[in-house]
């Protein structure tokens, strides 16, 4: 019997659309002759569909009539039951009421952005208990948050830009305070980016103090959290993939985005739209990046030590700064699920797309036989020990 992989893809994030558009690729990579593939379309308000018309991205054009022609489903939250159940069943009390349309082995999240790629969701899998692939909560929620992140990396001598951060309500609050510090400490240029979005959402460059009041009042409409950085004034993109385990990873070649301005917004990246527009359809990359070996050597260790302090899994993109003017190299953020799931830099490094589904499975699974290997509980019921009720009201740790 093949092994069923369910991949669950949209949600409920500014980031909805491009997590279809990765899983769509992802599922038509997949090798049926060794796989059966379920697909699991999560609408923008957290409602689960399946059926076959969900594999075809045309059908995304038309949401309500793409949806008639799906069946409604959920997960049970209990422990091993892998089992999908239909929403709506014909009759509450009928046969069909708890019987399950489907079953999975092991799942593949696709998500991108907030609320979905961020751990959230992850939490439901592992609360499930059900095989998946990518990085667990806590590496993706690290992931996720840019200010989180850039503390963790900075105390294990990962190379980031200067920052400050700061809460919405602190702008609110102490507004000119804080635009003191962030001229002070980093001066203009500065890139201003929310915590937890991706794909370029809400970010914004200030080269003043005007623009930066404006950018921030952008970006907090995002996020709770917001982060500004030091601008590089000549700055060399440049992308690395990382697959495995943290502790046993192999990194891709490196990628050259090539684009005009300080940076593609996610309006150009998404929404260019037309002949010639800057959308990702249109978009350019050098593969590989032609690097000097050092310093393609160095960028590849960076990628794999910011994936290994973070603690990820399955496939990531790091994304890395070089500067031109002196040659240092900063880490700027890791994907935890990168759009494509990075599949080109993979089959430029000669892995094909579908080999590196294939590889998600099987760290997917064997991080669950590990995960079993640890002890998460005790048989035994400590309110049936002798004496075990005395003295309960000084609390558990008395």
């Amino acid at each position: 019997m093949k092994t069923n992989i369910g991949v669950i893809f949209g949600g409920r994030s500014t980031e909805h659309e491009i997590s279809v558009i990765s899983a769509s690729q992802a599922m038509a990579a997949i090798n049926r002759e060794k796989y059966d593939v379920t697909p699991i379309y999560i609408t923008k308000q957290g409602h689960w569909y399946t059926g076959a018309p969900l594999f075809d991205v045309k059908n995304y054009r038309h949401i309500p009539e793409l949806l008639k022609q799906c069946t409604e489903v959920y997960m049970r939250p209990v422990y091993g039951d892998y089992k999908l159940y239909p929403a709506n069943p014909k009759g509450f009390f009928s046969s069909s009421a708890m019987k399950p349309v489907g079953k999975l082995d092991v799942v593949i999240p696709v998500f991108h952005g907030t609320n979905m790629e961020d751990g959230i969701f992850e939490g439901v899998l592992q609360t499930i208990g059900i095989p998946y692939a990518g990085c667990d909560v806590l590496s993706s929620a690290n992931g996720m948050d840019k200010i989180t992140m850039k503390m963790i990396l900075r105390a294990n001598d990962v190379p980031v830009v200067d920052y400050v951060w700061f809460t919405d309500k602190q702008w609110h609050t102490r507004r000119n305070a804080l635009i003191e510090q962030i001229e002070g400490t980093l001066g203009y240029p500065v890139i201003i980016k929310p915590a937890n979005l991706g794909s370029s959402v809400g970010i914004g460059s200030a080269h003043d103090r005007e623009q930066l009041k404006a950018r921030i009042d952008d970006a907090e409409r995002y996020s709770t959290r917001i982060i500004v950085e030091h601008m590089l004034a000549d700055m060399q993109e440049i992308n690395c993939s990382v697959l495995g385990d943290c502790d046993d990873y192999r990194t891709s070649v490196l990628e050259e985005p090539i684009k005009s301005g300080d940076f593609l917004t996610y309006e150009k990246k998404y929404m260019g739209g037309g002949k010639g527009s800057e959308g990702m359809q249109s978009s350019q990359k050098r593969i590989p990046a032609e690097l000097p070996d050092d310093v393609t050597k160095e960028i590849q260790r960076l990628a794999g030590e910011t994936f290994r302090v973070l603690s990820c899994h399955g496939v990531s993109r790091v994304d890395v700064m070089i500067d031109r003017t002196d040659g240092r190299i900063y880490v700027n953020e890791i994907n935890t699920i990168p759009g494509s799931l990075s599949f080109y830099l993979w089959e430029a490094t000669g892995l094909s797309f579908d080999k590196l589904m294939d590889e998600l499975v099987k760290l997917a699974l064997r991080r669950k036989r590990e995960e079993g290997m640890k002890t998460v509980s005790y048989d035994q019921n400590i309110f049936n020990l002798t004496g075990g009720a005395k003295g309960g009201l000084k609390g558990a740790k008395a």
